[in-house]
């Protein structure tokens, strides 16, 4: 738990081309003086299935990391990227442990981040919005079914240098909302911590009708509940708001 006497420090491990996370995590909470976020950057450049991408999320790169973020005293420490998406939320779980192990501070990633979001809000069937390729979707689908969750529909940008997520404007994003939206899954996921999918989740919510979950401001959401901070603005997603 935080201390009293200063604010909630949360740490977050970002892959190092991304240009979203950062600057729209302070966007999100606003003019909060109550968390402050600290960050450390890992080498990551690309996303596909292979080899030389699944290195980049090499765990002991991961810890080095970690243990430089727990030097700043944080309160939890976060792997802000969707890796485990693809890759097994149960290799998330083992990064969380290690992390944690290494460091005496609680953990998480973006991957059970959504996942505890899930849990909470009984979501079982979303329709996946990501940048990706299509052979990332659907190994991420198929993911996801092994933790019981159903992709009812997806759409994909066909993008695999993760520098380029963040140039994906709020214009190339709506209709294959709105597509998805249609299916009429329980939420709609912004998947990939370098999309600003959380600009137009309050839009997408009032004309659809179905809650939006965007990996930025899920991931933010899920470490303040871990450091018992309050939550966030419902702008950033409804279900994300504190009770």
């Amino acid at each position: 738990m935080p201390s009293a006497t200063r604010a909630t420090r949360i740490g977050m491990i970002v892959p190092s081309s991304n240009t979203c996370l950062e600057p729209q995590s302070y966007r999100i909470l606003g003019g909060r003086d109550d968390v402050t976020i600290h960050f450390a950057r890992i080498p990551v450049t690309r996303i596909a299935l292979d080899k030389s991408s699944d290195q980049q999320f090499d765990a002991a790169v991961m810890r080095s990391a970690a243990e430089l973020l727990a030097t700043a005293d944080v309160d939890v420490i976060a792997w802000n990227g969707t890796s485990g998406s693809w890759l097994g939320a149960d290799h998330d779980r083992r990064l969380v442990e290690e992390i944690t192990n290494a460091t005496g501070i609680p953990a998480t990633t973006s991957t059970l981040a959504y996942m505890e979001a899930f849990g909470s809000f009984g979501t079982e069937r979303i329709g996946l919005f990501t940048p990706y390729t299509g052979d990332v979707n659907e190994q991420i689908i198929a993911s996801y079914e092994q933790d019981g969750i159903k992709t009812v529909d997806h759409r994909f940008l066909g993008l695999s240098d993760n520098e380029s997520f963040a140039r994906v404007a709020d214009d190339e994003m709506r209709p294959g909302s709105l597509q998805l939206a249609e299916s009429r899954p329980d939420a709609i996921i912004y998947l990939c911590t370098n999309l600003y999918g959380a600009n137009i989740a309050a839009d997408i919510e009032t004309a659809t009708g179905i809650p939006v979950l965007d990996s930025v401001a899920v991931t933010l959401w899920h470490c303040l509940r871990m450091a018992g901070a309050p939550l966030l603005d419902p702008r950033w997603g409804r279900l994300l708001t504190s009770p």
